[in-house]
């Protein structure tokens, strides 16, 4: 990801990002599946530092067989890359509010 200028983060803002995060992984799986076609979703979010900010995001998806054929695989890939979008637009309104 790139550098965007984010001042040192509090702890409310970096449980704030994982909150952000772990939502729109959620709200993404569901949105593409029905909730009775998933057996397990987990979504995990782990920052390591401050400044710069690193953040892990993984999602465990797994599916009940159906009628209807879903990839995991490509729904956990999916909603990981939604889940950074919205790590980079919270870092990104932080930023632009730090220079207020």
């Amino acid at each position: 990801m790139e550098e965007i200028g984010v001042p040192n983060l509090t702890s409310e803002q970096i449980e704030e990002l994982c909150e952000i995060a772990e939502k729109a992984a959620r709200k993404y799986i569901t949105s593409k599946t029905p909730s009775k076609q998933i057996s397990t979703l987990n979504i995990t979010v782990d920052t390591e530092g401050t400044r710069p900010i690193t953040v892990n995001v993984d999602v465990e998806l797994d599916l009940l067989p159906g009628k209807k054929s879903y990839n995991a695989k490509k729904l956990t890939e999916e909603a990981t890359q939604q889940a950074f979008t919205s790590i980079e637009e919270y870092l990104r309104k932080i930023a632009c509010n730090s220079t207020r």
